[in-house]
């Protein structure tokens, strides 16, 4: 298994900060994500990004267990 972070909006939209997820590819794990957080958790997707282990990655990066999946939704700041 593998760990999904979540942050801001998508924290919220999903009422937790982490889940434990299946392995597969980026692609799979947020697929797996938004089916269980909803359609306006899978829209918000779009504007984030996604890091495994700390590092910015693609949709077919491979998430093997003990890896870290982050969603990052873009902040505004003042």
């Amino acid at each position: 298994m593998a760990r999904l972070r979540l942050f801001g909006q998508a924290r919220r939209l999903a009422g937790t900060d982490a889940a434990e997820v299946p392995l597969g590819t980026v692609a799979e794990v947020l697929g797996w994500a938004e089916a269980r957080y909803g359609a306006q958790f899978g829209s918000l997707l779009a504007t984030c990004a996604i890091w495994v282990n700390g590092e910015p990655t693609s949709p077919t990066h491979v998430v093997e267990d003990g890896d870290e999946v982050a969603i990052l939704p873009p902040t505004s700041g003042g």
